[in-house]
């Protein structure tokens, strides 16, 4: 039996027979005659010496040979496709795609963007907020930025500054508000966004870190971090907010951050892309005004004191 592979025609003929286990259905995908289909995949079960289909009166099944060659031939073709999109994006210098969370993109992202907009025209951007897991060949995406503590060796990871959270609040809360001690009897926001941390990073830690036992259990919850931070830009009360989704906040003065002692978190953000893709013009050139956004409001942590929770 000959170990040559047959011809490629014929393979993908039989790939679409398989999923949709009728010829004239693959015979409609590959945009061919019912009758070509068949000859294409008679030539492929005649190559192999075996059937690959049982034909039957008004369907098909495969055969032992056709369900071995079935997984093979659709990991294969969808393989070849990954690779081509691969192939056709380094041509692309014009399109970027960047995924973030929602967070992230409402927060951070979106109040920056007119001005990487505005200083590069020649870029389209698109982005997806999304938190799924994401695979950046097969989803064709160029650029992804996550918060997570995990390790990413199979992809270029440029981790962002240091991440901490603080207590803060509008500049009339921070009046009412103005010690610690007051601060137990302030109304709290919970953001469940960092519950995943480990070790634990919660209004209990912070008040512990300064010295003022006090465990809040009371107050509006929120899943996404930028809807906590909303709710605390309205007044509605104090959140733990994370330094990249406030910085720009307390920057311009909205919120305030009346008590000068953050807690470090485990995660931080980091920028991801494909190993050998960091350097492509448009990815770079995005990577390089992160940083720099980022440098924009480094002043703005000066003097702050963060402590590690892992530290006794």
């Amino acid at each position: 039996m000959s170990s040559r592979l047959p011809p490629l025609t014929a393979l993908r003929a039989f790939d679409a027979a398989a999923r949709h286990m009728s010829f004239a259905q693959a015979a409609a995908e590959l945009n061919v005659t019912p009758a070509a289909l068949s000859f294409q995949i008679k030539s492929l079960e005649e190559h192999l010496g075996a059937p690959l289909f049982r034909r039957l009166n008004r369907a098909v099944e495969l055969t032992e040979a056709g369900a071995a060659l079935a997984q093979g031939a659709a990991e294969g073709f969808q393989t070849l496709a990954t690779a081509w999109r691969a192939a056709q994006r380094t041509q692309d210098t014009q399109t970027l795609t960047v995924t973030a969370g929602p967070a992230f993109t409402a927060k951070w992202l979106a109040p920056r963007l007119y001005e990487f907009a505005q200083a590069h025209p020649e870029i389209e951007l698109r982005f997806a907020a999304s938190l799924s897991r994401m695979d950046l060949t097969r989803d064709n995406v160029d650029v992804a930025i996550r918060f997570s503590s995990a390790q990413t060796p199979d992809l270029y990871a440029l981790p962002l500054a240091e991440e901490w959270v603080m207590p803060v609040m509008t500049p009339a809360m921070a009046a009412q508000y103005p010690t610690i001690e007051s601060l137990q009897d302030a109304p709290i926001i919970f953001d469940d966004s960092i519950n995943f941390l480990t070790p634990p990073i919660g209004w209990s830690q912070w008040f512990e870190a300064m010295g003022v036992p006090f465990s809040p259990t009371l107050g509006p919850r929120f899943s996404q971090a930028d809807h906590a931070i909303d709710a605390a830009m309205a007044g509605v009360g104090v959140v733990l907010g994370r330094r990249a989704l406030v910085i720009k906040d307390l920057a311009e003065g909205r919120l305030v951050a009346p008590f000068p002692t953050a807690l470090k978190t485990s995660a931080r953000f980091s920028f991801l892309c494909l190993k050998g893709m960091e350097n492509r013009p448009q990815i770079k050139v995005f990577r390089e005004w992160i940083l720099a956004e980022i440098e924009k409001t480094a002043h703005v942590t000066l003097g702050l004191t963060i402590l590690d929770p892992a530290t006794p």
